[in-house]
């Protein structure tokens, strides 16, 4: 039997590589300063909650299939460790788990990959109205098929290489639980719509009370 622990993530300013300040930037214009702290002790308890969940495993052996990692061996592990050193609590986990005898597995196509950054980093980069409008525009009219592609990758990455245990962090926006084989368990670690509806309400600005639920749902201990 083969066994998937899916991990819906919520991405941090330090995943974010060079454009990490534009993100912190904007996501503190656009909610306040209150709001966005708020946001930030979110996002830490939530990652604190899978890190204690992890560590009760034993995961020697485990598969580590991460969302945009388009390598492995010791390219791959500089990868991690890199993200790691700049603050990531994700790749800080990865570490983790790699030093309790997991391995990493390249999950992602690169050129998939390095297109949707090449956006991202347009829109960050902009330095007027008129070439942040049209970079947000190039974006958004790619950005599902690009999702997509990324999403068919990761499964059939899953697919043809998880031999036994393996564990994917992955953006909740993602969709990857019905593209893969149905031969493998799959265990949700958070619920990947809760996840990805906490972002909706935070970042629209929208259903604060919900927002404040699916913020304590975030942070609880995990069973």
């Amino acid at each position: 039997m083969r066994k998937l622990f899916y991990v819906p993530i919520i991405h941090t300013s330090a995943d974010m590589g060079s454009v990490a300040a534009q993100v912190e930037e904007k996501g503190r214009a656009m909610s306040g300063d209150e709001a966005w702290n708020r946001h930030k002790q979110t996002v830490a308890g939530f990652w604190e909650a899978i890190a204690r969940y992890f560590d009760a495993l034993d995961v020697n052996g485990c598969q580590v299939y991460q969302d945009g990692l388009a390598a492995d061996g010791a390219l791959g592990l500089r990868i991690v460790a890199g993200a790691a050193s700049q603050g990531s609590p994700n790749y800080q986990l990865v570490k983790r788990l790699v030093e309790r005898g997991a391995r990493i597995v390249t999950t992602e196509d690169a050129a998939i990959v390095l297109k949707e950054m090449e956006s991202i980093k347009a829109i960050a980069n902009a330095r007027t109205l008129a070439a942040k409008s049209w970079a947000v525009l190039k974006y958004e009219r790619m950005k599902k098929k690009l999702l997509e592609a990324r999403d068919r990758h990761i499964a059939h990455t899953i697919d043809s290489t998880l031999e036994r245990d393996g564990v994917l962090f992955v953006g909740a926006f993602h969709n990857i639980i019905p593209r893969l084989d149905e031969d493998i368990v799959i265990k949700e670690v958070r619920t990947r719509e809760r996840v990805a509806e906490y972002q909706k309400c935070f970042y629209l600005r929208q259903k604060q009370d919900r927002t404040k639920e699916l913020a304590t749902y975030l942070m609880a201990s995990i069973e």
